[in-house]
C-alpha cells in the first residue's frame, strides 16, 4: 500500500522541508507546497490531486496548516487521515489592513464561518503571547465555526502544554471529545511549546516575533514521542 502525504506549513510561510525529507526517507511520497498565508485561502488550492494515485492520503499540518489539514480531512473525502501539530478546533478570522476580518478559508467558493478575533484584546507579554486572545475570542464563537472533526477517519494530534501561540492542548482535547469513539490519538508534553521538533529536525526560527513557549529539550521530547505515532498512522 502506498501513502502520499500533503505537508502544510504554518504562519511562518516556510515549507517544512526537513520534515518532508524525514518522511521521504521512510518511503512516503511528500508534497510540501508553499502557500500564501492570508485570508480566504481556497482549500481546493492545496494539491491533493497530485497525490490521488496513492492508496492512502494523509494531510499533515502545523498551526494554521493544522487548521487547514483538519478542514481538508473533514471536507474532502479523499483524505484518509490527518496529523495536526498544534491544532485548532475552530476556523479563525484573519485581520485585514482596513480593520475588518475575513475567514481564513473558503470551500467550494464560499468563505467558511469563523471565530472573529477580539480586536480589543492586548498582550501584556514581550514578546507577545496570543493564547489569551484566542481564549477571549472563543466567548463569542459561532457554533458553525467549529471544524467538523467528526467527519475525519483518523486523527493524530500533537500539542505542547506550554504553547504560547494558542491553547493547542485545549483544542486537541475538544477535538477528541467531539470525535467520541472515533480513532483519535493525542501526544502531549506539558513543557513543550508551539513547535514540536521531530528526530532529525532542527528547530524552526522563521515567522513573526511572538512567544511560542516550550524549550528546545521539551520540544524535542514532544517530537520524539510523536514520531512513532506518526509512522504507525502512515503505515496503517
Amino acid at each position: 500500500m502506498s501513502t502520499g502525504v500533503l505537508l502544510l506549513h504554518g504562519s511562518s510561510g516556510t515549507p517544512d522541508l526537513d520534515r518532508a525529507r524525514l518522511l521521504e526517507a521512510e518511503g512516503y511520497d511528500v508534497l510540501a507546497p508553499r502557500w500564501n498565508v492570508t485570508h480566504e485561502v481556497p482549500l481546493e488550492s492545496f494539491p491533493l490531486a497530485e497525490l490521488a494515485h496513492h492508496d492512502r492520503l494523509v494531510v499533515m499540518g502545523s498551526s494554521w496548516g493544522a487548521e487547514a489539514a483538519l478542514l481538508l480531512g473533514a471536507l474532502d473525502e479523499r483524505v484518509d487521515a490527518v496529523v495536526a501539530f498544534a491544532p485548532s478546533a475552530y476556523v479563525w478570522g484573519r485581520n485585514l489592513e482596513d480593520g475588518s476580518q475575513r475567514s481564513a478559508w473558503t470551500w467550494q467558493g464560499e468563505p467558511l464561518p469563523f471565530v472573529p478575533l477580539d480586536l480589543d484584546w492586548k498582550s501584556e507579554d514581550d514578546p507577545p503571547s496570543y493564547t489569551g486572545l484566542y481564549r477571549q475570542s472563543l466567548r463569542r464563537a459561532p457554533e458553525q465555526a467549529r471544524i467538523p472533526v467528526e467527519r475525519i477517519n483518523q486523527v493524530l494530534l500533537i500539542a505542547g502544554g506550554d504553547d504560547k501561540v494558542w491553547p493547542a492542548v485545549e483544542f486537541a482535547e475538544e477535538i477528541a471529545r467531539r470525535r467520541a469513539e472515533q480513532t483519535t490519538r493525542i501526544v502531549m508534553v506539558p513543557d513543550a511549546g508551539h513547535r514540536a521538533v521531530l528526530p532529525g529536525e532542527e528547530p524552526k526560527t522563521a515567522g513573526q516575533r511572538m512567544a511560542r513557549g516550550g524549550t528546545e529539550a521539551a520540544d524535542r521530547e514532544l517530537g520524539a514521542r510523536a514520531w512513532p505515532e506518526i509512522l504507525e498512522l502512515l503505515g496503517a
